[in-house]
């Protein structure tokens, strides 16, 4: 039976909106899984119900992102925090340097866990500009013979996010992609690992997504725990351990949307779309409302402001409350309004969410 449930505008950074379709379907096949008597979340990893499951996911995220047979597709866990840590201790050799981009708060701490591991330094940075863009190309300094060279794509506390990814030649490319992976089309090709946790594009929280080139693999130290080697997930499809089956169940039909409705090139058209609304509210308040980002670096993902006095916030926050926009205080550690405008949020809410912008700005500006 359909419930007639009135859905919240959910702006929440993360864990985000999901398509209400794999909301309904889930709901559908979640006592009684394709036939099997039993839950997805009660079937055996090892079973040919999940193995389905398992490997059909990691099709569909080869197919849309057009990832080559020359990359491995993990499913882990810990988030992208996890990877903080694994990613230095997997490929920041004795002797070598990693160069880190810093673009926020979470560059910040994938730099801070890698000097924990060995030498690293700052290839560019944008912090001295309170994080406001991305640097530019020409500003990334490394020497040409780093272990890797770290970036995030997108960056959900300070609204920004990479529009052209520099070419690092014969230094491995590694980028944070949790925040925007899946929001448009990327060249795999150009990275030699991508990592994200699925709470924002992909699906619910509990699942990390590595795509990871072979050849990269091949060079990571393996004098380290088990449980902490890219190639002990690699070599057992991600089923060394119990993997979070029911999120990846979960994400597999996320990624069977995004291909229902068009693929990456409908998304980011959509995405745009969405993004546009909000920052015209922005950019035509004549100063009631301040972005926070650039122009040229701003997110589609996460769009971050302010208003002209800190009462005026305050004020703007409890209304949207008020009028069922969820999550839009900006995070707790720089304050502000944060609209998150994730593939899955509706372009109904990010209408609606825009003409209460216009409306509060004619009733207090």
């Amino acid at each position: 039976m359909k419930l007639d449930i009135k859905r919240a505008y959910n702006f929440n950074a993360g864990p985000s909106a999901l398509p209400l379709s794999v909301l309904e379907k889930a709901q559908q096949e979640l006592i009684d899984f394709r036939g099997t008597g039993m839950s997805i979340m009660e079937l055996s990893h090892r079973s040919a119900a999940y193995e389905e499951v398992h490997n059909q996911a990691i099709a569909r995220l080869k197919d849309l992102m057009g990832i080559s047979e020359d990359y491995e597709v993990l499913f882990l866990q810990g988030g992208a925090s996890l990877q903080f840590s694994m990613i230095p201790m997997n490929f920041l050799g004795e002797g070598k340097k990693a160069g880190y981009v810093m673009t926020g708060s979470w560059s910040e701490k994938a730099f801070a866990e890698a000097k924990l591991f060995g030498e690293v330094a700052q290839a560019a940075s944008s912090k001295e500009g309170k994080y406001r863009r991305i640097p530019r190309l020409a500003e990334i300094q490394y020497q040409g013979d780093e272990a890797y060279l770290h970036l995030t794509s997108n960056n959900t506390i300070y609204g920004t996010q990479w529009k052209e990814f520099p070419a690092t030649g014969n230094v491995p490319l590694i980028a944070d992609m949790s925040s925007d992976i899946l929001s448009k089309p990327v060249d795999v090709s150009k990275f030699s690992m991508i990592y994200a946790g699925a709470q924002k594009n992909l699906g619910p929280s509990g699942v990390t997504v590595v795509i990871v080139r072979k050849e990269f693999l091949e060079k990571a130290n393996s004098n380290i725990p088990t449980m902490l080697k890219y190639s002990t997930h690699a070599k057992n499809n991600s089923l060394y351990n119990t993997p979070p089956t029911f999120g990846i169940y979960m994400l597999g039909e996320v990624l069977g949307w995004v291909q229902e409705i068009g693929g990456l090139e409908e998304v980011v058209r959509r995405n745009e779309e969405k993004g546009k609304l909000i920052y015209d509210a922005i950019d035509h308040s004549n100063g009631f409302y301040i972005g926070h980002a650039e122009n040229d670096s701003r997110s589609l993902m996460n769009i971050t402001f302010n208003l002209k006095s800190e009462e005026l916030e305050k004020a703007f926050l409890a209304q949207a409350k008020q009028e069922g926009f969820i999550g839009v205080n900006g995070h707790r550690s720089i304050g502000g309004c944060r609209a998150s405008t994730y593939n899955a949020v509706p372009y109904e809410s990010c209408k609606a969410f825009s003409e209460f912008m216009e409306q509060f700005q004619k009733q207090n500006g």
